[in-house]
């Protein structure tokens, strides 16, 4: 039976030429007119049937930015703003849009106040001095150029921050449902009184950052004290996190704007579930983040892709300053968020819906309620909600089911969540001694002491009253 249905196929002769160029597949084909305006010539393609443009895609880029901030409603009229910028492409076009929401032809105006602040990362990474000055310099001149009071922080100042900044402060009472509403009438009816743009403010320059020659060393020795890349990169990414908040509180902002894109956040989202942040994803990825109380984190480009973002970029000569970091020139297995990365990348540009789906799991994570756990319920170093010495137990009152249990030793771990846990376990003693003196004060039998020697001597005094306690 099988013999008599080959026999229908011709056979492979031996000497059949086989040289022959194989017939390629045509790629698939993609509409050369935008998609929006059915006339004019597509010049950016996003997606494939996502055509745009020049006009179109401009419009599109706005409108998302203005839709993420209207659905929400968590910046009220009149309220101040301090905007994170990094120099990098997706935080400086947070600040283009920002700045294209408050100019006088916007067609629905932006109606909050913003600042601006800069974290020179340059002593963590190894940057000199003349590198970190014309990196601000750089920086300054963008800042400028949108007339909005900034600030350029020098990473060394997280050295001097004093402990309550992990404390949250007494948040604002929960708004009623047309507060929002209210606020935008009184805004409306004081704008039009007035003569003056409330936007426009008086310009407050920073100067170049001064940093002290006594901080870069310290700052060095910690990043230093740190052995592996993934927990140097998570030591950086808390202590920058702590001097935004501390520098929004005390230039009086109450809403803290990160430039975290789509594609940062996915692969943000893998990572922390590699560091056992997982039961903090929905703080890290979602769009408003307000576990420090007083001030809030907002998220405004968690709907853009880095494609779309960079072709905006390129379009309209928004501009961006290259600063290095710690994973520059890193290969893509010297850590955990570096492979995360890499892994990512490399997916969406065989499977463009990987970001999309990594993305789309942010809302369904389900975000803890921090006044469950009492008395003490953060972390000590990134003050996330920690469940070390908490007693879970399910039964239909949750509120009542869930207790925090105080510490019974005085161990650090028991202050530390997961994952805070194993960044200070990773440090080790730098200190100047000898290796001869090292290995007689810091036995290999005692490696708490010897973190807590690193802790005491080198770190910020919020690690200081943590391993003091």
């Amino acid at each position: 039976r099988y013999l008599s249905l080959l026999a229908g196929f011709p056979m492979c002769q031996v000497d059949e030429d086989y040289h022959d160029e194989l017939e390629r597949a045509g790629a698939p084909s993609v509409s050369k007119q935008c998609v929006k305006c059915k006339e004019a010539t597509a010049a950016v393609v996003i997606r494939v049937g996502d055509t745009f443009c020049r006009g179109c895609f401009k419009e599109y880029f706005i409108h998302k930015f203005r839709a993420m901030l209207g659905k929400n409603r968590i910046i009220f009229p009149g309220e101040k703003v301090l905007l994170a910028v990094s120099g990098g492409p997706s935080s400086c076009s947070m600040l283009s849009q920002v700045q294209e929401g408050l100019s006088q032809n916007a067609h629905k105006k932006l109606r909050f106040s913003p600042g601006i602040v800069f974290i020179d990362e340059g002593g963590a990474v190894g940057q000199s001095a003349e590198e970190r000055r014309r990196t601000a310099a750089e920086l300054e001149a963008v800042f400028k150029a949108t007339g909005f009071p900034f600030h350029i922080v020098p990473l060394e100042k997280v050295l001097d921050l004093p402990s309550k900044v992990l404390m949250a402060a007494p948040s604002p009472s929960e708004q009623p449902a047309g507060a929002y509403k209210t606020a935008v009438g009184h805004f409306l009816q004081s704008s039009s009184s007035s003569s003056s743009c409330v936007t426009q403010q008086e310009e407050k320059e920073s100067s170049l950052p001064d940093v002290q020659e006594s901080s870069t060393p310290l700052l060095q020795r910690l990043m230093a004290s740190v052995e592996t890349l993934t927990a140097r990169e998570d030591l950086l990414s808390t202590l920058r996190q702590h001097l935004l908040v501390h520098t929004a509180r005390s230039e009086g902002y109450s809403k803290l704007m990160l430039g975290d894109s789509c594609t940062r956040l996915a692969v943000k989202l893998l990572s922390s579930i590699s560091l056992g942040r997982g039961a903090q994803l929905a703080q890290d990825t979602g769009f408003s983040d307000s576990r420090f109380g007083d001030v809030t984190l907002v998220r405004p480009m968690r709907d853009y892709s880095a494609k779309e973002i960079a072709f905006y970029n390129r379009l309209f000569s928004v501009p961006s300053v290259s600063i290095p970091s710690l994973d520059t020139k890193a290969p893509e297995k010297a850590s955990i968020q570096r492979l995360t990365e890499s892994f990512v990348i490399k997916l969406q540009a065989d499977f463009p819906s990987t970001v999309s789906t990594i993305y789309r799991s942010v809302p369904n994570l389900p975000e803890l309620n921090r006044t469950f756990y009492n008395p003490r319920p953060c972390c000590s170093v990134c003050a996330y909600t920690s469940f070390n010495g908490v007693f879970w137990v399910r039964t239909c009152d949750e509120q009542a089911a869930v207790r925090y249990r105080a510490p019974e030793t005085a161990d650090v771990r028991t202050l530390l969540c997961y994952s805070c846990q194993l960044t200070i376990k990773d440090m080790v003693s730098q200190s100047p001694c000898t290796a001869a003196g090292s290995a007689l004060l810091f036995p290999k039998s005692t490696q708490e002491e010897k973190r807590k020697h690193v802790l005491v001597q080198v770190c910020c005094p919020l690690f200081r009253e943590l391993v003091e306690k």
